[in-house]
């Protein structure tokens, strides 16, 4: 069940309807009532892997009251280490086990050795990477005595299990969602009406500008050795904005629905595009999952502290690791091994804190050397998207090598296909929409905000993308 499907729109309403007029006297009452959503949206997925969530759920549930109880310090390392190893063990099984099986086959090959690796036939749990992180930073905060314990199960396994965020996040914080959880919710109807504009934007920002978008950069990826370089640049264009609003979107959505039944998520992405650099870039991309490994691997690490080497080994831990968080792939580490790269000089220059302000732009040389900041950062970031975007090493250095080689620059593909002019059209007026509303949470609110509503609902219905690409891309995540 997407957030984009005909069965959620029917799923969200009844959901909605029951939590506000039947299971509105208590909190104990409302909670409940999400639990069982949250645990019929994701066995709609595939109710097998719901064991694991609830496994999942207990495991943290209750190691965390045993951390907090122990008498000693051997006990209480005992229950965190258990805890972090079971979590990290189903992690490591489901979905990165094949990888380094095969792997290390090929590096044996490669020395005359013929192996055959065992492979596990089995599919990566929907959501498992950010359920299971909910869980990792709830036990290190309570290892850490940064909070205490959660002795209501039923709390807890709504702050692992909520529905908006359980298969695509934003990935939450105990100290940030758990008390909200805690206290009965009275309807707000200035925020219930923030939530839907909010869906809206980021349903449009899903079927219309990321499904759309894929339709084309799919092609592309698919055919690169037949493209020009025009075409090859246009398919890194339109995966940028697939996946900005592909996940965005989610997040819109995650963010809004919670709005509708009384609940703050963490914003998670923050106008990534209009950033003037590579740190700023990943301040306003998943900003849940940098911060969370800023917190729990990049500062205990020693973060900007001690000498530059470690600063630096540090930025390419998080950044490899970031990396291989996202999937079982060579292309995902390449991916954020070029994004520590892009990192660097902004470290070793001190001036990864430099663009801390929302950007702004006039008619002066200022304010083109922003621009022109901007244009280059995002030019960046293409390029190691097609790392990210690429099934293999070979083919990312191959597609950038036909960009470069090729050097035609005729409008090979835009000719073949229906709508792509206008594609491109549409997205420069979604870049302009963005950049007029950036002090904003979504552009839908404020004046005229029915027409616009009524706009987007418009362009949803005759510009969406509905036959394919249904899936979120996080959502393999």
């Amino acid at each position: 069940m997407f957030f984009n499907s005909l069965s959620f729109a029917i799923f969200l309403p009844i959901v909605f309807v029951l939590y506000w007029f039947v299971f509105n006297k208590t909190k104990s009452a409302q909670n409940a009532l999400l639990i069982v959503a949250s645990y019929y949206f994701y066995s709609c997925w595939d109710w097998r892997f719901l064991f694991l969530l609830v496994f999942s759920t207990f495991l943290d549930y209750y190691t965390g009251i045993r951390i907090e109880k122990a008498k000693t310090e051997t006990a209480r390392k005992f229950w965190f280490w258990l805890s972090i190893g079971v979590n990290l063990g189903f992690l490591g099984v489901f979905k990165y086990y094949n990888f380094f099986a095969a792997s290390f086959s090929e590096l044996i090959n490669g020395f005359g050795l013929q192996t055959s690796p065992l492979l596990l036939n089995v599919i990566l749990p929907v959501g498992i990477s950010f359920y299971t992180f909910h869980g990792l930073s709830y036990v290190i905060d309570i290892y850490l005595k940064r909070i205490k314990a959660e002795y209501n199960f039923v709390d807890y396994s709504l702050f692992v299990s909520y529905f908006p965020l359980l298969v695509a996040g934003p990935i939450e914080r105990a100290t940030h969602l758990l008390p909200q959880v805690k206290v009965k919710r009275t309807f707000d109807f200035e925020k219930a009406k923030e939530g839907v504009y909010q869906i809206i934007w980021g349903l449009f920002k899903k079927v219309v500008i990321a499904d759309t978008c894929a339709t084309y950069a799919n092609a592309i990826f698919d055919h690169y050795e037949s493209m020009n370089s025009l075409s090859l640049l246009l398919g890194a264009f339109y995966f940028a904005f697939q996946i900005y609003g592909d996940f965005s979107g989610y997040s819109d959505m995650a963010l809004g629905m919670s709005k509708l039944f009384g609940l703050d998520l963490l914003r998670n992405f923050n106008y990534p595009y209009f950033s003037r650099d590579i740190a700023e870039f990943w301040r306003r991309w998943h900003i849940s999952l940098s911060s969370w490994f800023r917190d729990y691997v990049y500062i205990p690490l020693g973060g900007s502290k001690g000498s530059k080497w470690k600063q630096v080994r540090n930025v390419f831990v998080i950044f490899l690791l970031s990396g291989f968080w996202h999937g079982a792939n060579w292309t995902f580490i390449a991916w954020g091994f070029i994004n520590a790269l892009y990192f660097l000089p902004l470290l070793l220059l001190n001036k990864n804190r430099s663009n801390i302000e929302t950007v702004a732009l006039g008619w002066d040389f200022g304010s083109l050397k922003v621009f022109l900041s901007m244009l280059s950062t995002f030019a960046l970031t293409c390029l190691a998207w097609i790392f990210f975007r690429a099934k293999s090493i070979e083919d990312a250095f191959n597609y950038i090598g036909h960009i470069f080689l090729d050097r035609k620059f005729v409008p090979q593909y835009l000719e073949n296909e229906r709508y792509s002019y206008e594609l491109v059209l549409l997205i420069f007026i979604f870049i302009l929409v963005e950049w007029n509303y950036r002090n904003k949470i979504e552009p839908i609110s404020g004046r005229y905000s029915w027409i616009k509503v009524a706009l987007c609902l418009v362009a949803i219905a005759a510009l969406g993308t509905y036959s394919d690409y249904k899936e979120f891309i996080y959502f393999q995540f």
